[in-house]
């Protein structure tokens, strides 16, 4: 029994019998894919969610249901898109006769073209890994034009393999499957079609090669920064004209003393036993990152603002670009230094300082912003105030709130029962650590240090004052800014683009892996998180490309679709003792091909096979 391959390998391949005439034909059975519609109800409010689902055929007259995307939200345009885009697939999977051909040995020429007969049973598949998601992820390289800007800083004759390969190898995977180089080398890489891709062997992904290319890189990282800024700018249509700026931590693993930024500080990942350095970051609203710096674990937040600024003027120029940070950034030496050198900025403000503004706001009314949020607004000595009181906060706070105080107040009644001094003085510092603030409002009636405490010497009461005055700061946002001509809405809706930098740290340390960090060498670390950062560049890109074209999917979501794209290599023996070696990815199925479609690309052709002359391959 044998296989006859055409001349053109790019046409296929077929499974024979020795009947010279068709074998067998099947139909597809699939009744369509359609767009679903979910409806949730939750505090009064009707939400809306689709989802594109399919029906597929069973045995008799019955159909199941698949869901095939989740797309969430979505407006009416968006919503015709997606249905144009399911009309297209389905036409494209209508019903149709698929007949399979074989030749015996006799009949190899019915056309006109050369063939190579194999033996069919001796056909092998062989190394099964994903392809799709690592093609996708390279398209963002290859879209972002990285090749060509790593290649003319990085790549050296004397290297076997250009070192910009072997980085494109290391962003993809931080991307796709977050991970130690030493990973990457042991097991990704095999498991990934990252060889068929970049046209290389295991060589690329040896040891210390990776190693060798993260300290290439660093030098090249304002270079970089200003490369995106315009290649984003043509791509996308950006504006600059506002910037966020927040400040995030990242722990290691291990001691880490040779690291002069490694030190023990605030941690943000709640890991203050670790060591750990902060790393400042500046995006747009859209998430686009602008630039970052690597800090000292310990560096006081306050002191970061000041050098950044100067910094981004240094590389982009001076600009009428409006800062959103968080209230404990800036300083009011700061703030008062933007001001002279006309910065603009919005700012949060700590809720005490409500009372120094009591009794102006007091005048004002409130403004609905939406069926939520209501607003204030005051100008006073050159900057704008803004007030604003969001009642899901303010139910979410309290709600906080009324849970510690009632675990508080539990534990309380409980110590009433201890006599040993020093057990109760541990037991009531650990119920005040986990009340927060809420301790605050109890008043404690606490005998003196002595070796016993008898019944009824501790006692304690509500101090319901400062229960009142703690409970009217609940769900409410204190904002200032030298900005002029913005009411109140406008400010509130400018100062909740700051969120979205809060998103690009969870995908920073979610999606990418940043943390923790087991590099000990200063230079390998902020290597590491530069190649986390140009990973975040390729999922950005590809977020918005869905945000514009396939809204209600994320990065993460289609790279995960994409993924069930495997790639093989299919293997025959040739009657003359040759072996025919052939690299195939399986077709795509609906959801797939859904994103492609909305993406507007197409997966590449399959490789011509190959001959060899032994079992053994080069």
């Amino acid at each position: 029994m044998f296989l006859a391959f055409e001349g053109c390998f790019d046409s296929g391949f077929g499974f024979g019998t020795d009947l010279p005439y068709c074998i067998g034909e099947f139909l597809c059975d699939n009744l369509g894919m359609y767009l679903k519609k979910h409806r949730r109800k939750k505090n009064g409010k009707c939400n809306t969610y689709y989802s594109i689902a399919e029906k597929r055929k069973v045995s008799g007259y019955r159909h199941v249901e698949k869901v095939v995307l989740y797309l969430g939200e979505i407006s009416g345009s968006q919503k015709k898109a997606w249905q144009r885009s399911i009309e297209i697939i389905n036409e494209d999977n209508k019903p149709v006769h698929k007949t399979l051909f074989a030749f015996d040995q006799d009949n190899q020429s019915c056309h006109d073209v050369d063939t190579i007969p194999v033996n069919i049973s001796k056909m092998r598949l062989e190394r099964p890994r994903r392809f799709g998601d690592c093609w996708l992820a390279s398209e963002m390289w290859d879209q972002l034009g990285f090749d060509r800007f790593w290649s003319e800083r990085i790549d050296t004759d004397r290297s076997p393999v250009a070192f910009s390969k072997v980085l494109k190898l290391l962003t993809v995977s931080r991307l796709i499957k977050p991970s130690a180089e030493y990973f990457v080398h042991q097991h990704w890489f095999s498991q990934s079609a990252m060889d068929a891709i970049l046209d290389c062997d295991f060589e690329i992904a040896e040891k210390n090669r990776l190693y060798r290319c993260l300290d290439r890189i660093l030098p090249y990282k304002d270079e970089l920064c200003k490369y995106l800024k315009d290649t984003w700018q043509g791509m996308f249509n950006l504006e600059y004209d506002i910037l966020l700026y927040d400040i995030t931590s990242t722990y290691f693993e291990g001691l880490c003393k040779q690291n002069p930024k490694s030190e023990f500080g605030h941690s943000k990942d709640r890991r203050s036993d670790c060591r750990q350095v902060l790393i400042a970051l500046v995006v747009t609203p859209e998430g686009f990152p602008l630039d970052y710096e690597v800090l000292q674990g310990n560096t006081s937040e306050k002191t970061t603002l000041r050098p950044l600024l100067n910094k981004i003027e240094t590389m982009y120029g001076k600009a009428n670009r409006v800062w959103l940070m968080d209230r404990g950034i800036p300083t009011e030496a700061t703030l008062k230094f933007m001001r002279k050198n006309n910065i603009s900025y919005l700012v949060g403000t700590p809720r005490r300082q409500l009372d120094d503004y009591s009794s102006e706001l007091s005048e004002k009314d409130w403004e609905q912003v939406n069926s939520s949020v209501h607003v204030k607004y005051i100008e006073k000595e050159g900057e704008c105030y803004v007030l604003a009181r969001s009642r899901d906060r303010m139910q979410k706070e309290r709600a906080m709130r009324k849970r510690k105080l009632r675990k508080y107040l539990d534990g309380l009644e409980k110590l009433k029962g201890y006599r040993n001094y020093e057990r109760f003085y541990k037991r009531l510092g650990a119920l005040q650590s986990q009340a927060g603030n809420a301790y605050r409002c109890v008043e404690l009636d606490i005998p003196g240090q002595k070796e016993r405490i008898e019944a009824g010497e501790f006692r304690y009461h509500i101090n319901r004052q400062k229960y009142r005055d703690m409970i009217y700061r609940d769900g409410k946002y204190f904002l200032r800014t030298n900005q002029k001509g913005k009411d109140g809405k406008a400010l509130w809706n400018e100062y909740m683009l700051q969120c979205n930098v809060e998103q690009s740290f969870r995908e920073l340390k979610s999606d990418l892996g940043i943390r923790p960090v087991y590099h000990h060498k200063e230079e390998r670390v902020d290597a590491h998180i530069f190649v986390a950062f140009i990973s975040y560049c390729l999922q950005v890109t590809l977020r918005h490309k869905l945000r514009v074209s396939a809204c209600g999917l994320t990065a993460q979501a289609a790279l995960e679709t994409m993924s069930r794209i495997q790639m093989l290599d299919v293997t025959f023996e040739t009657l003359d003792g040759r072996y025919l070696l052939m690299e195939r990815y399986t077709e795509p199925e609906a959801d797939q091909r859904l994103i492609l479609h909305h993406l507007n690309m197409d997966l590449p052709l399959q490789k011509p096979p190959k001959i060899y002359s032994s079992q053994v391959k080069d």
